[in-house]
């Protein structure tokens, strides 16, 4: 950050949501998601601000720890005392206010197709950001905040847009098709999202104006990226 450039403040909003369906199975949000772009927007000397539907400590997807998933960022942020006191204590999403933020940031896991997708607290948020022309950037399947968004007109903020997140392909390699309340591929689709992707699993992102979104977990630094410089 140059000398004249004052330090942004970004607002992270994570899931509260635990429960990967009638499985008995854990989620919440995928670590990866959260630790590439924390750091990308850290390191680059910007305040950040954690918020969940909740507040307090939001839930970890249990397969994002396995060692498969392990990244560069996940073990910083494993071993970074001061991110997991922050991540334990994240404030109450309904008391977060766009004017107090130059941008905002979801990060994916499967529990935003539970609570964030409906959430009106978040799509007020979203639909705040998007009218006062502050970027909106989402990763895997946290595009599904999108959904019920609106614009001044009333129209879906993702309708005749270039976006992406989560495919049909991804979610059946995982296993999930017929657990999760909805696909994000579908949804933004049937709301009017010129929805793109590319292979399964490997990093794609769409960035139309200020909206931002990443296909993928491989997709969260590049979408990090694309924020910062969209906020120069």
């Amino acid at each position: 950050m140059s000398s004249n450039e004052m330090p942004k403040k970004i607002l992270i909003i994570l899931t509260s949501h635990d429960r990967l369906g009638d499985t008995g199975e854990k989620t919440g949000f995928w670590l990866e998601e959260l630790a590439a772009p924390y750091y990308v927007f850290k390191d680059a000397g910007h305040d950040l601000t954690l918020a969940s539907p909740l507040g307090g400590q939001p839930p970890l997807d249990p397969k994002s720890s396995a060692d498969d998933f392990q990244t560069h960022a996940t073990r910083r942020f494993n071993a970074d005392g001061d991110a997991k006191a922050q991540l334990a204590d994240t404030h109450v999403l309904s008391q977060m206010d766009a004017t107090e933020f130059d941008a905002v940031f979801y990060p994916g896991g499967h529990g935003p197709l539970w609570d964030l997708v409906s959430d009106a607290h978040s799509i007020r948020l979203v639909e705040d950001f998007w009218s006062q022309d502050k970027p909106v950037a989402a990763v895997c399947h946290a595009s599904i905040v999108l959904a019920d968004a609106k614009d001044r007109n009333g129209e879906f903020i993702v309708k005749g847009r270039q976006i992406t997140g989560f495919t049909n392909g991804e979610e059946e390699a995982v296993g999930l098709t017929d657990i999760v309340p909805l696909l994000v591929e579908d949804t933004l689709i049937s709301r009017g999202g010129k929805y793109k992707k590319i292979e399964d699993f490997a990093p794609f992102i769409q960035t139309d104006g200020k909206l931002i979104t990443g296909q993928n977990p491989a997709s969260s630094e590049p979408v990090a990226i694309e924020l910062l410089n969209i906020l120069k």
